[in-house]
């Protein structure tokens, strides 16, 4: 019910944004800018950001319904529905065990093939989610430290941290949107429209990298919140031992994560480079020394 409550006053909050804006953005225009001689009347209506809110959360909620099919269709992957190994019953008997005891409905389970020590879980819902694990966490990480990094992502699950980054993603996507439609609008009452085109198809790109920075954020900080639930199921101890080891992994290897990974948010690892706030992931020694304070 806590939770419920948590993704409810969210929602809620987007869109007061949104009623917000619909009420202060023609205030703007037609009242406070002509004060100083600027005057935008007729250029924005409230059907601009109707729209542009339609295609800001439309698209991202139509992501979020066909999440799991999306991923599917990313990796070379295998569900488990009968274990036929000891490894794949520690999966899968750990997913089931948590989903018992949040009394939610089990997350169908997976295997990936990818050499990096890695899971994800996405979904719809908490009650409609996946969780999958790569092979390279099979074969690098101990029982224990899978476990915690299963706990990690049915909290991902229960906490509905999807449905929270796509709330947010559909805010700043309608912000994209509206920038973008406000600006070719704008040009095209002046028979500028390519010049208007152009600009915002500019202005676009350049908002969008803007978003993607609070998105990144949004991921880091739900991280803290995974790690935190993984350590109330199992331990502390385990979970930080899973991310050393993934740490020990990434750092023998090499590894560099793709910066254009489809999945980035949603796995237990992933870029933590700090440059640009393009990070989806904290350092893993922050993650620990948090751990190690609970």
């Amino acid at each position: 019910m806590k939770r419920m409550k948590g993704m409810f006053l969210l929602l809620a909050a987007n869109i007061l944004i949104m009623v917000t804006l619909s009420i202060t953005v023609p205030i703007i225009i037609n009242v406070v800018l002509p004060m100083f001689g600027i005057d935008l009347r007729g250029s924005i209506d409230l059907s601009t950001l109707v729209w542009a809110a339609m295609l800001g959360f439309g698209g991202a909620f139509i992501s979020l319904a066909f999440s799991k099919q999306l991923a599917r269709l990313t990796i070379d992957c295998q569900q488990i529905t009968q274990p036929r190994s000891h490894a794949e019953q520690v999966i899968y008997g750990s997913v089931q065990e948590i989903a018992q005891r949040l009394h939610i409905t089990m997350p169908e389970v997976w295997v990936y093939d990818s050499p990096d020590p890695n899971a994800f879980a996405t979904g719809p819902s908490k009650n409609n989610s996946m969780v999958a694990v790569s092979t390279g966490l099979l074969q690098n990480l101990k029982e224990d430290e899978v476990k915690a990094v299963l706990a990690h992502e049915m909290g991902h699950v229960y906490n509905g941290d999807m449905f929270a980054t796509t709330v947010l993603a559909g805010l700043m996507n309608t912000f994209v949107f509206y920038i973008a439609m406000w600006v070719r609008r704008f040009f095209a009452q002046r028979d500028q429209a390519m010049l208007g085109f152009g600009l915002s198809i500019v202005l676009q790109i350049v908002v969008s990298i803007l978003a993607s920075f609070l998105i990144n954020w949004f991921s880091r900080h739900r991280e803290y919140g995974a790690d935190a639930f993984s350590a109330k199921v199992y331990g502390k101890d385990s979970m930080i031992s899973a991310l050393r080891g993934i740490d020990r992994w990434v750092k023998a290897t090499q590894h560099e994560y793709a910066t254009q990974d489809t999945l980035a948010t949603m796995k237990i690892s992933g870029n933590s480079m700090k440059a640009l706030g393009g990070a989806t992931h904290p350092p893993i020694e922050a993650r620990i020394a948090a751990l190690e304070q609970l």
